[in-house]
């Protein structure tokens, strides 16, 4: 990876996951265990997908390594719903979902394109 250029997907899924761990700890302070722990989980394994995804062994990894980051956000996307909707949980910010709604955009476009990519 050229360090000159900026990949967005990594950036951005790596600024999730430091939002992601931030609210996990506050889950955490009021003994909110189990919730933090599938949120830190799912929400930090966007990124680390994302991240190896970059030295993949061909498009075909390539492209299953992102399809598992979009999983891992949409289960993220499930639990800080739960979060806030009930009224046992701190809500998650407006940027949590924000920022995990970019991210969903954009690796569902580099999965598409680079299905193209291997169809031709």
């Amino acid at each position: 990876m050229n360090p000159a250029k900026e990949n967005l997907i990594l950036k951005l899924s790596f600024e999730f996951s430091l939002g992601i761990i931030a609210f996990s700890e506050k889950l955490r302070e009021h003994k909110k265990y189990e919730m933090a722990s599938q949120i830190f989980r799912s929400g930090t394994s966007i990124g680390a997908n994302v991240h190896e995804a970059q030295n993949a062994e061909s498009r075909a990894d390539f492209i299953h390594k992102c399809k598992i980051a979009a999983k891992e956000a949409d289960e993220v996307l499930y639990w800080l719903l739960l979060c806030e909707k009930s009224e046992y949980y701190s809500r998650p910010s407006q940027l949590l979902f924000d920022q995990l709604k970019s991210i969903t955009l954009i690796l569902s476009k580099i999965i598409s394109s680079s299905k193209k990519k291997s169809a031709n």
